[in-house]
């Protein structure tokens, strides 16, 4: 399972893991991710997406059936 937000399709970054001595050694950094069910009224399930914490705020701002809505029309199965 990769390791990207359905909602805003952040993924892992690279950078450098730098020491006290200025020693750099490449790293990655991991998004915040959650599996989190959300219930849609107007299908009457449950939907799992994978998503991160800014993906969160997002549902709650915008809705879950807006945001389903616009994933359903690029193309994601849900």
């Amino acid at each position: 399972m990769s390791r990207v937000c359905e909602i805003t399709g952040k993924k892992p970054a690279a950078g450098n893991r730098v020491s006290h001595a200025n020693n750099k050694k490449r790293r990655r950094f991991l998004p915040n991710l959650h599996t989190q069910r959300f219930w849609v009224e107007t299908e009457k399930r449950w939907v799992t997406l994978r998503l991160s914490a800014s993906g969160m705020r997002t549902i709650e701002k915008r809705g879950i059936d807006r945001v389903l809505a616009e994933l359903r029309a690029q193309g994601h199965k849900l």
